[in-house]
């Protein structure tokens, strides 16, 4: 059996890769390796537990219930909130773990669920080794009597987390009318009703969440409703989030994306002039556009790259203690602000900015100009032998000193598959791919 843990927690078919038993076993892990956090004088652990309203998660929410109670570990119900929102809560009722099940923007089969650790950080590799390990225990301990935990409902759950979403705004949103898709998922509990107290005036689409229609051609990866819905209402701007509502994509007011990398270019140079950019720098992955480098080349910020993925992105925050990174696919982190991507304040962060210069979104979002991005996925039998072949590393010295400083070549092995990837920017869409197109046959 393969390592449990992916990028972002455990995810798979709910009820046949994620079961319930699964569910019950991996939180009583957790419960051990996570539950030694306490505040003075309480007597045991807890633990913060929310969901996504996909018909899946009722029956994971029991079973993970189950687990930490069985491990000892006392239970927080917040039900229905964002990813984020649980991050925060744990942190809020210093709780020593919380559990978040979502599989985010998968489809509404799939589940799975996420860890946070004490302060409500995702877990390091070694903590995620540490539960597959306990997984396999033949005697994990099991209290009774008083000593198993007991279950308890938050009911003040999605006031604090709105509470929190308040103070990050600093100006008034009067004035701006917003379209916000929940994706018939966790957003739809808090993101309008949090736009609409910030001062915008909100239409909300995609937030009647059923159990089935999670990310149903809606939300962060389906804007094409929300595009409509823009150019119908007249609005400002629209926002898309995902299911757990850590992600947040933008359509202007004349229905252009605007993506993370445009997010970011916008909030990094709101941030800097503010003085809020520690160093000057911000984190992106190794996908970000070559027009997200020269925009913040252009506006004296350091952009320093990341393996994909939001945990690699955390960890270049954390170890450098930047105050910004993200991801094309629209998860921000403001670390002074949250411990994850927060989709719901990434909306406000754009707001506050829209609000702040009396700039339409179209006129931030120009700082940045994308660049045309091709990329080709390569079937090889084995990816390490093509990564390492002499012929392509002289091949794509090659191509590279044709592009010069105005194109990129990126080449990495798939994660999962048997894929090497070729991504490459350039000036026209022509050049990237003659170039992606040449490597790619070398490739196979």
């Amino acid at each position: 059996m393969g390592r449990l843990f992916g990028t972002d927690g455990v995810r798979g078919l709910a009820n046949k890769d994620l079961t319930a038993d699964l569910a019950l076993r991996l939180s009583a892990a957790a419960a051990a390796v996570l539950g030694a956090h306490d505040l003075e004088g309480r007597t045991r652990p807890f633990a913060v537990v929310g969901w996504d309203p996909r018909a899946s998660s009722e029956m994971l929410s029991a079973a993970v219930s189950a687990g930490l109670t069985s491990a000892g570990v006392d239970v927080l119900l917040v039900g229905v909130l964002p990813t984020p929102a649980v991050a925060h809560l744990v942190a809020e009722y210093d709780a020593a773990l919380g559990v978040m099940i979502s599989a985010s923007h998968n489809p509404m089969p799939d589940n799975g669920i996420k860890f946070f650790a004490c302060g409500g950080h995702k877990l390091e590799d070694a903590q995620e080794d540490a539960i597959e390990a306990a997984l396999d225990d033949p005697a994990p301990p099991r209290p009774t009597g008083a000593a198993i935990g007991r279950v308890k409902r938050a009911f003040d759950a999605v006031d604090r987390y709105v509470a929190h979403l308040e103070s990050a705004v600093h100006v008034p949103l009067t004035g701006l009318k917003v379209v916000v898709d929940a994706a018939n998922g966790a957003a739809s509990t808090v993101a309008a009703k949090a736009y609409r107290d910030a001062g915008a005036e909100v239409i909300a689409i995609h937030d009647a969440p059923d159990g089935l229609n999670i990310n149903r051609d809606c939300g962060s990866t389906h804007l094409e409703s929300l595009r409509a819905a823009v150019l119908a209402h007249e609005a400002d701007l629209g926002l898309g989030h995902d299911g757990d509502a850590d992600r947040c994509l933008a359509i202007d007011a004349a229905g252009r994306t605007i993506d993370g990398d445009a997010i970011m270019a916008i909030l990094a140079i709101a941030m800097n002039e503010a003085g809020e950019l520690t160093d000057h720098t911000l984190v992106a992955t190794v996908m970000s556009n070559l027009g997200l480098h020269l925009a913040m080349k252009a506006a004296g910020i350091t952009l320093r790259t990341a393996a994909v993925g939001d945990r690699y992105v955390l960890e270049e925050l954390r170890t450098g203690g930047y105050a910004l990174g993200g991801e094309q696919s629209g998860h921000i982190v403001l670390p002074a602000l949250g411990t994850t991507g927060d989709g719901v304040l990434t909306g406000l962060k754009i707001m506050e900015r829209m609000a702040q210069t009396g700039s339409s979104l179209a006129e931030l979002a120009s700082v940045l100009t994308v660049l045309p991005q091709v990329l080709v996925n390569v079937r090889v039998i084995d990816k390490a032998a093509a990564m390492a072949s002499s012929d392509l590393a002289a091949a794509l010295a090659a191509e590279e000193a044709a592009l010069g400083e105005a194109g990129r070549i990126l080449l990495r092995p798939s994660g999962t598959e048997p894929l090497v990837r070729v991504m490459v920017e350039a000036p026209t869409e022509e050049v990237a791919r003659g170039t992606a197109e040449r490597l790619a046959g070398l490739i196979s």
